[in-house]
């Protein structure tokens, strides 16, 4: 058979699972054929998490959660196959960006690390594997995130409009798609992981369903304050972060003791909101449309919130652009996987400051 297809896999920071999709890109725009989704269980999220700060024997830890990875990275994409009707001879490649356990890309450190058995996957699936997408930018003096505003670029971009697409996952990031300059974007700051975090410290739930927890509380300006006093908002693009920085140490280093739980989620609540708001008002003069996607356009709370401070733009899923707000992500990796294969840059240096567009990708052969 002629393969013709391709296959996203993407598991963020809120270690809620893995999101694997299947695309056709040869059409303008690319086609979303299928999707499916393998859940972490509470044991790997536990796991992994832990992989977060040095520990006892972790790199054999590592090591052996990359391999649980890929038997789970493999269920999934036989489980979409399948659904699909979709042969593995029909895939040109997956674009698998693996589980980011740190993510270090400061000058003076340089790396990242995203767990995945790249050569186990590909032998699991008889499917050629593109993997480590973040390194190569790194190398060339990069962010090496986000990664994902080039494809909003090739997908989402009008001539005629100017837009800014928001991915609110573990982490925020904005892409800035002005079309009378280059496209722009940055990680502006956390997005579900320090809610969904206290959330399940406090309720036992991995994270606020709609934000009806969050909805209950009252903003703690003083709180609030020391949290968006933290450098790395004030910090100019480009720009990334994850959980080596926005973690509960970094929250309870900042708290006085005395806030009520629920305070504190409606809190978390407001630093999201703001840390976007205040990115696209600084960042995106002239937005006309922002287009929200990831995991937090399901929570109508932080939606309703963003909304209300942003003054009357229009805010909406990017569902109303044809990718619903759950399978970006895992879109964007089939179509990093694409650009690998084809010997194409795969980065944007007005994003992540690399030195000039780079291939990014390791490629493990069927």
């Amino acid at each position: 058979m002629e393969a013709t297809y391709y296959i996203g896999l993407m598991s963020g920071t809120s270690l809620d699972g893995v999101d694997v999709v299947l695309v056709d890109l040869r059409t303008t725009p690319p086609l979303l054929l299928g999707t499916h989704f393998c859940p972490y269980n509470n044991d790997l999220r536990e796991a992994l998490l832990s992989l977060h700060q040095s520990d006892y024997d972790e790199l054999h830890r590592a090591a052996m959660l990359s391999n649980q990875l890929s038997y789970l990275f493999a269920e999934a994409t036989t489980g979409l196959l399948e659904s699909a009707g979709v042969f593995p001879e029909q895939i040109i490649a997956i674009g698998c960006h693996g589980q980011t356990i740190r993510h270090c890309p400061e000058p003076d450190k340089g790396y990242t690390i995203q767990l995945v058995n790249a050569a186990l996957l590909a032998e699991l699936t008889r499917i050629t594997v593109v993997t480590d997408l973040r390194s190569r930018d790194i190398a060339a003096g990069g962010q090496g995130a986000p990664l994902v505003p080039a494809f909003h670029e090739a997908v989402f971009k009008k001539s005629d409009c100017h837009r800014v697409i928001v991915n609110i996952g573990g982490i925020a990031n904005i892409t800035n798609l002005d079309p009378h300059h280059f496209v722009t974007g940055f990680d502006c700051g956390p997005g579900n992981v320090l809610m969904d975090a206290w959330c399940l410290q406090h309720i036992g739930k991995i994270y606020d369903k709609n934000g009806l927890w969050a909805a209950t509380g009252q903003v703690v300006p003083a709180l609030l304050d020391a949290l968006l006093a933290d450098p790395f908002f004030a910090h100019k693009p480009p720009k990334s972060t994850g959980r080596d920085l926005f973690n509960l140490h970094w929250l309870e280093q900042k708290m006085r003791g005395s806030e009520s739980p629920e305070n504190v989620q409606a809190t978390l609540l407001q630093v999201t909101v703001m840390s976007i708001s205040r990115s696209i008002h600084t960042y995106c003069l002239g937005a006309e449309e922002i287009y929200i996607c990831g995991g937090g356009g399901h929570n109508s709370f932080l939606m309703s919130q963003l909304t209300e401070v942003m003054q009357g733009k229009k805010v909406a899923l990017t569902d109303r652009l044809g990718i619903t707000i759950d399978w970006v992500e895992a879109f964007a990796f089939a179509w990093l996987a694409q650009q690998a294969i084809l010997r194409k840059a795969g980065n944007l240096t007005g994003v992540t400051g690399a030195k000039g567009g780079r291939i990014l990708g390791a490629i493990y052969p069927a």
